[in-house]
C-alpha cells in the first residue's frame, strides 16, 4: 500500500480576494478528491489572516498526476493572482515521539 505524502503551504490572500481564493481552493479541493489524488483540510489564524493548507497527497504518482490534471492547472493558475505564497514544505515525514 502507498504512504500517503503530507505538504503544506501556508499563505495570504491578496488583498480583496479572500472569498475568490475561498471558492478557487474549494473547486480545487473537491477536484483533487473526486480524482482520489489528495485530501485536503484548511485552516486560519484570524489575528493575522493567514490560511494553512494541509494536503495528504495520496502518492508520489498521484501528485504527478494532478500536475498534469487540467481542472487542477485552471484552479493553480487562478490561485496564482488570489493568493500570496509565505511558505510551502512539499514533503513532510513523520517523527516518532
Amino acid at each position: 500500500m502507498c504512504q500517503e505524502i503530507l505538504s503544506v503551504a501556508v499563505f495570504e490572500p491578496a488583498e480583496g480576494k479572500d472569498k475568490d481564493a475561498l471558492l478557487t481552493l474549494r473547486e480545487l479541493a473537491r477536484v483533487l478528491s473526486e480524482k482520489g489524488f489528495s485530501r485536503d483540510l484548511l485552516y486560519c489564524e484570524k489575528a493575522t489572516n493567514r490560511y494553512i493548507l494541509v494536503r495528504y497527497w495520496s502518492s508520489a504518482a498521484a501528485r504527478r498526476e494532478a500536475q498534469e490534471d487540467p481542472g487542477a492547472l485552471r484552479c493553480w493558475a487562478r490561485l496564482a493572482d488570489q493568493i500570496n505564497i509565505i511558505r510551502v514544505y512539499e514533503t513532510l515525514e513523520e517523527v516518532p515521539l
